[in-house]
């Protein structure tokens, strides 16, 4: 063994330990990166930098606004990291969840746990220092709120769990406002109200499609103990506030004409989709026939369209 350790430590470059090395580390350093959930940063990042645009009423200072989203990429991913530590016991037992990597022992639960207190602090000090103390706290903030209030308190004790917890999703708006501005506003309120707002049909939709999964890790979300048809119908009611309180953005921030227009025409199409779960439904569609992720899919891209219009707004003024 020691003559094919000397061998491999003295093997040119390109040869196979080379090469063993780097996947090895590829992959430590892929593990790290999936306990952040970068699927998941990318939809708060969406309306993190749209709303910088309308807080300084056009184009925002770059160094601000890359700071804001390169610390608020570690705040999210501290609360996501963090998320996965507290959920290791769940996460393996859903189809869903599998792959992540405290399930599949990449990390080590204490690595996880280390990284995501870590990121957090670098999250809130680099806000601190590049932006203003208003930011930082709102994004140390929303990092305890998904943590200790949505992953501890609410997830696994109440069907009410993604309503309040998704709180911790709607805070990047405010975020990105403060760290312009340094203060708030009636604006990133409404935008706040349109995430809060948006964020349980979104989730529900999901859960349609996975309810097996969080029946099996005993995660009281509303599609495991509602009906299809409860869910459907508050899933309409919060669609029409989502719709409604975006609109309001419109006297609120003096918008131009662009963005009610956007905004009530991406809200047609996203009530005309809410309406067809309901349309199926009444139609005797049950379970994947429902077609739950078609919603999902489009209120990913209502939000993200909606974000657009936001930035593009006041470009036109």
């Amino acid at each position: 063994m020691a003559v094919l350790t000397n061998r491999q430590a003295a093997a040119p470059p390109g040869s196979a330990a080379p090469r063993r090395a780097s996947r090895t580390a590829g992959a430590v350093i892929g593990a790290y990166v999936a306990l952040m959930k970068p699927r998941v940063i990318e939809l708060l990042l969406i309306t993190t930098l749209p709303v910088m645009f309308l807080a300084a009423g056009g184009l925002p200072p770059l160094w601000t606004s890359l700071s804001v989203m390169v610390f608020g990429t570690l705040s999210a991913g501290s609360a996501n990291a963090l998320n996965c530590y507290i959920d290791r016991d769940i996460d393996v037992k859903m189809r869903r969840t599998r792959r992540r990597p405290l399930v599949r022992h990449q990390v080590t639960p204490r690595a996880a746990l280390v990284f995501g207190i870590v990121l957090g602090a670098l999250s809130t000090a680099g806000l601190w220092v590049t932006t203003n103390w208003l930011a930082a706290a709102l994004s140390l903030g929303a990092i305890l709120f998904y943590i200790f209030v949505y992953s501890m308190l609410l997830k696994r004790r109440t069907k009410q769990n993604i309503v309040w917890g998704g709180i911790a999703g709607c805070m990047p708006v405010m975020i990105g406002w403060a760290g312009i501005t340094g203060r708030l506003d009636w604006a990133p309120l409404v935008l706040f109200g349109v995430v809060f707002f948006w964020t349980p049909p979104h989730t529900w939709t999901l859960a349609m499609r996975y309810k097996e999964d969080y029946a099996a890790a005993a995660v009281p979300m509303l599609p495991v103990v509602a009906t299809e048809r409860r869910v459907v119908l508050e899933s309409i009611a919060y669609t029409w506030a989502t719709v409604l309180c975006s609109l309001l953005l419109w006297p609120v921030a003096g918008t131009t004409l662009f963005y009610p227009v956007v905004a009530a025409a991406l809200g047609a199409v996203c009530l005309w989709e809410v309406y067809g779960l309901l349309a199926r439904l009444n139609a005797g569609k049950t379970g994947v026939a429902l077609r739950p992720m078609r919603f999902f899919h489009w209120s990913n891209a209502y939000l993200a369209l909606l974000s657009l219009a936001v930035a593009i707004d006041p470009l036109l003024v």
